[in-house]
């Protein structure tokens, strides 16, 4: 079980799988690593894939610091390609995942071969934020009502009922890390709630996919023209009626595309949408 140490001494866990060029997966927020586990094997079959547990899930480390923020998750990253010997990857982060994905291209450019940017957003000033009703519904006492709310945030509703359907007890692992103690889950928020990555997005190198499902009500779609207008020669491919989980229930139409990108091949084309110029 291998680990990298961060630059404050965090232990940091991660795990390698597959053949070919290094991919980075990022998780997002308050996840481990298991996030990918529905489509990893997609990607390990034409990559060599490393996914890391974030400070304060998983098997890292989970430091009462003022260490996390996202441009420190990116340093974090930057420590565990050290530790592994991987001198630049392509990096494939969604949602938290893909804010940090943001500083670790632009702070990192020599470490950074393509970048996918999945279902996230330059920041707060800048960017779309979730409306009331989503706020309110995730900060409701009742915690079962919680989990369902984040749950149809995350997934259409025909497709959950038939997950439930087939799995009752099915784990989900887009939901958070459950053995994430308490103060870690309030860093993580915070360092979500204070990305602004808007001066940073200019000088971003790789080049670029920003991917987002059409009816994400979690972190707004609106957000995918924005970030892709502010980072140099950036495409869109937008995921029809997905919502914030689109990488797991539309993977059928999102990762192959992606795959693509990341081999070397054109920025593709959303379905229903005429050719890009």
């Amino acid at each position: 079980m291998p680990f990298a140490e961060a630059a404050d001494g965090a232990a940091l866990h991660y795990l390698l799988h597959g053949s070919g060029e290094p991919l980075v997966l990022l998780a997002g927020q308050s996840n481990n690593h298991h996030w990918w586990d529905c489509v990893r094997a997609d990607f390990a079959a034409r990559f060599t894939t490393l996914v890391l547990d974030h400070r304060g899930t998983g098997e890292s480390d989970r430091p009462d610091t003022d260490t996390y923020s996202t441009p420190g998750f990116a340093r974090d990253v930057i420590a565990v390609l050290d530790h592994a010997g991987i001198e630049r990857a392509h990096v494939y982060g969604t949602s938290m995942g893909g804010r940090i994905a943001q500083f670790l291209a632009a702070d990192h450019p020599e470490r950074v071969g393509r970048l996918v940017l999945g279902c996230t957003s330059p920041g707060a000033p800048h960017g779309v934020e979730r409306g009331p009703e989503v706020r309110a519904a995730l900060t409701q006492a009742d915690p079962d009502a919680v989990r369902r709310a984040l749950l149809e945030l995350m997934y259409t509703p025909g497709w959950l009922a038939e997950r439930e359907r087939e799995d009752p007890g099915r784990d989900f692992h887009t939901l958070g890390d459950p053995t994430m103690p308490a103060h870690a889950r309030r860093r993580h928020l915070r360092a979500s709630a204070r990305h602004d990555a808007w001066d940073a997005l200019p000088r971003i190198q790789a080049p670029t996919l920003v991917v987002h499902g059409t009816d994400d009500a979690f972190n707004p779609a609106a957000n995918a023209p924005l970030l892709a207008a502010r980072i140099p020669d950036a495409r869109t491919f937008l995921v029809p009626g997905a919502r914030h989980a689109y990488f797991e229930e539309f993977a059928d139409v999102a990762t192959e595309p992606v795959l693509a990108f990341l081999d070397g091949g054109a920025p593709p084309r959303s379905p229903g949408q005429p050719p890009l110029p």
